[in-house]
């Protein structure tokens, strides 16, 4: 919970390692994951570091297993992934593993090299014997006894028929793809000016191309032509398209014992083909089972000496410098690695760290855990924290679906929501284990405990506003009665009840009374109860930023800004805007239907117009018998409130520029201690109004320039007396969401599900299963998730905006140690 209220006390420390052990020490670090390193050889290339050798080879290998990945993936075999992370390899190791996957790479290699020249060797076969079947009825053979010659006039007369003329013809034979024939025919019949004669047959069956591992549609083809001329040509086009030529016998007997020796050769090359993939198949299963293993290991291989080129080597003392930023907690854990990191190197001399004081600005680190992580992320999205600012996450926990409930408010639809969340937090093992690839899957698991939250706060709203799925229940009874008759009831069809009369006295025990659900001012009061009761929420939430902006003032000893911004700050909210809080639970206290005037309700003044005559110091004329105010001496008690708020506004103007002047000393403050390193960045006063534990870089603030602190004084002053106004406006958007939920929730239900009432008994009951379905859809689809996902932007913003910015800096940035987790699951992200 400390690390939850601020990030985590951070230490800047110098590891001194021995060479020796330097691998196995890195190895260890990595698999504790609690040290964030720097880069001390930035000025260096990355091609004259000490280690640039085995970064090298472990490139070569993640390419190796990345040939490997491919080809397991292109036999669709499953890689599985281990119930263990294996640990990084030793270095000796590295050699082993290198050689084994070279060996193995020339072993896949290999074999998928002569499975592509077995297919492809078949495929010739393949196309040749569709050439032999599809030119079969081109030459018209009808005699087996019948010459060459008598055979070729047989053709040669078909295609003087067809007008191509001439004596003495050739012809060449072949494929082509399917998608080509046009342009192909088009050039021969361009190219050779109309003198051959073209003859094609589409091949009805796919043929696998090995070249791109694709199915390919090819139609046979058969050009006639006369002349050693058109014979070049002819090849130039083919050769031109792609094109492959066969040599076609045209003697009967040649064609039939060439496709007798065919069709033994295909089926002969078929089992070679189907034994090669056997044995392809065995030998990728065999890799298949550590794949993943030898992936991490090489990973991990890699960022241990990537992280080693970023130490110093001292050759005098023949050691490894390294620097690191450290939690304070986890410094018995560091020191537990490079004890570690020792002993399985062998080495007798111990590593050991040493912190280190320094000016700069240590990272945010924010410990959470599964159910706290999203609320984190939500305020990260913002801003990081700067270094040990007070963390809104904690609060947000709360805050967050409270105020996303009071604009969704429905219980039903909150129902809906919290069952959403609960299945993903009681599935969320199995869910982990798939690894889920969408980004916006990922979004919604993420936040599985925030809906769940939101769900609950919902249907404890829901039961406030008396509302699930647009209606009312009745549980306890409701606290108003009918004192008129039958008669008054029938002629009169917009009857008022006199709440002096029809009222009990005796409120619904939980939430609002279910005989507002049939009133026909129904919106009136509600437009009118949750308008205030966003006011009142919206000015608690404001003054609960400004008081949390105290405890940065207290850590970071800036006792001054608490009686020069906080308090003045504080005086203004209150007086004013807490002031109409007040007044607004003054005036459901004094004035009742029982009291006669001036406390009556129609003499209840108009909390809206009591604030106006405040500000500008006018006065409104009251009803007879009634006041202006609600008690005696109200406008004196404004008048003084509103003096004293406008006094603050000069004192956050000109109280810190004064003091700085009259202080006359730097306004850096270090806190002591070499615990923490980052209390050298509180500060003795800043020119922000909101917060003052701003850490300037390089030990410096605004410096002694007393026009540029003025300045942004003015402009933070501004700011703020404009924000109190703009961000109490800005709460109402929990008033209008909650009455456009409901209303457009009420719209949907006379609209779509009232139908199935108006049909008969039998009839209806047929029809409302399929109006209930429409209805079901309209209501997850518009009110749950489109309405929902609306409320849950505008509470962001509220808390973003109107709540964070009264003490949040987010101007740090977030600890990223190295951890060997952290880097596997950002690699297969961007995998994925």
């Amino acid at each position: 919970m400390g690390s939850l209220f601020r990030s985590e006390e951070m230490s800047l420390v110098q590891l001194f390692i021995q060479p020796e052990a330097a691998y196995h020490t890195i190895s260890e670090l990595g698999e504790a994951g609690v040290v964030q390193f720097k880069d001390l050889n930035e000025d260096v290339s990355s091609f004259q570091r000490k280690f640039v050798n085995e970064v090298r080879r472990c490139d070569e290998m993640e390419r190796i297993l990345r040939y490997i990945e491919t080809e397991i993936k292109k036999d669709k075999i499953m890689i599985p992934e281990p119930s263990e992370i294996p640990r990084a390899p030793f270095p000796r190791e590295m050699i082993d593993l290198e050689a084994h996957l070279e060996s193995t790479e020339g072993d896949i290699k290999k074999l998928s090299d002569n499975e592509a020249k077995l297919k492809t060797n078949l495929l010739e076969l393949i196309e040749l014997q569709q050439v032999l079947e599809k030119t079969r009825g081109l030459f018209n053979e009808q005699d087996e006894h019948r010459t060459s010659m008598e055979s070729r006039s047989l053709i040669l007369d078909e295609v003087n028929a067809s007008g191509v003329g001439g004596q003495h013809l050739s012809f060449m034979a072949g494929v082509i793809n399917r998608e080509r024939v046009p342009a192909f025919e088009r050039m021969i019949w361009r190219v050779s000016r109309g003198n051959v004669f073209l003859r094609q047959a589409p091949i009805e069956k796919p043929l696998e191309d090995p070249t791109v591992g694709q199915d390919v549609f090819k139609t046979v083809f058969v050009i006639f032509f006369q002349g050693e001329q058109l014979q070049s040509r002819m090849r130039t086009i083919c050769t031109g398209f792609h094109a492959t030529l066969y040599i076609c016998p045209n003697v009967r007997k040649d064609r039939e014992e060439l496709e007798n020796n065919l069709r033994t050769r295909v089926e002969d090359l078929n089992t070679v083909i189907n034994q090669t993939n056997d044995h392809r198949q065995r030998v990728l299963s065999t890799v298949t089972k550590e794949l993943y293993n030898w992936s991490v290991m090489v990973k991990k291989m890699k960022a241990i000496y990537h992280t080693l080129n970023m130490f110093n080597v001292d050759i005098s003392t023949r050691c490894l410098i390294g620097e690191c930023w450290i939690p304070v907690k986890a410094r018995q854990v560091v020191q537990q690695a490079l004890n570690d990191g020792c002993e399985q190197s062998g080495s007798t001399i111990r590593s050991f760290l040493n912190v280190v004081p320094t000016m700069e600005t240590p990272p945010t680190f924010n410990n959470t855990n599964k159910f706290t992580k999203g609320f984190q992320n939500l305020i990260d999205a913002y801003g990081v924290a700067s270094y040990r600012e007070v963390n809104p996450a904690l609060y947000t926990i709360i805050s967050f679906p409270f105020l996303f409930a009071v604009m969704f408010g429905d219980a039903g639809h909150g129902v809906i929501i919290l069952l959403s969340g609960l299945i993903m937090v009681l599935r969320e093992k199995k869910i982990m284990a798939e690894k889920i690839s969408g980004e916006i899957a990922k979004i919604f698991f993420g936040g599985r405990y925030i809906i769940l939250l939101m769900g609950l706060f919902s249907i404890y709203t829901g039961m406030i506003y008396n509302d699930v799925f647009s209606r009312s229940v009745n549980i306890f009874g409701s606290g108003w009665v009918v004192t008129y008759d039958n008669t008054t009831m029938v002629e009169n069809k917009f009857l008022q009840l006199n709440p002096n009369g029809s009222y009990t006295g005796s409120p619904y025990e939980f939430g609002l009374d279910p005989v507002w659900q049939l009133a026909t001012n129904k919106i009136l009061f509600l437009n009118s109860f949750k308008m205030k009761l966003s006011i009142i929420f919206g000015v608690v939430h404001m003054i609960f930023g400004v008081c949390l902006s105290v405890a940065n003032h207290l850590y970071f000893r800036n006792y001054a800004s608490i009686f020069l911004e906080f308090l003045p700050q504080l005086v203004f909210l209150v007086l004013i805007f807490l002031w109409m809080v007040v007044m607004m639970f003054l005036k459901w206290i004094m004035f009742s239907a029982s009291y006669e005037p001036p406390y009556s309700p129609g003499c209840a003044p108009s909390i809206l117009i009591l604030f106006i005559n405040m500000m500008l110091f006018k006065s409104s004329e009251p009803l007879d018998k009634c006041k202006e105010y609600m008690f005696d001496g109200q406008k004196e008690l404004q008048l003084a409130f509103f003096v004293c708020a406008i006094v603050c506004v000069p004192v956050m103007l000109l109280g810190k520029p004064i003091y700085i002047k009259l202080s006359k000393k730097p306004t850096v403050h270090k806190h002591n201690g070499n615990g923490s390193n980052g209390d050298i960045n509180g500060i003795e006063l800043q020119t922000s109004t909101a917060h003052t534990h701003e850490a300037p870089q390089n030990g410096h603030g605004h410096g002694d320039d007393m026009g540029e602190i003025l300045i942004t004084q003015i402009i933070h002053t501004i700011e703020y007396v404009l924000s109190t106004i703009s961000h109490t406006a800005s709460y109402l958007r929990l008033w209008a969401l909650s009455l456009a939920h409901a209303q457009l929730s009420e719209v949907l239900w006379h609209m779509v599900m009232h139908m199935g009432f108006t049909f008969g008994l039998y009839v209806g009951g047929a029809v409302l299963f399929f109006i209930f379905g429409a209805w079901a859809i309209g209501t997850l689809v518009i009110l749950v998730l489109m309405e929902g996902l609306s409320a849950f932007l505008h509470t962001l913003r509220l808390h973003w905006v109107e709540f964070m910015s009264k003490f949040y800096d987010g101007a740090g940035y977030a600890f990223t140690p190295f951890c060997f987790k952290r880097l596997i699951d950002e690699d297969e992200a961007e995998e994925k």
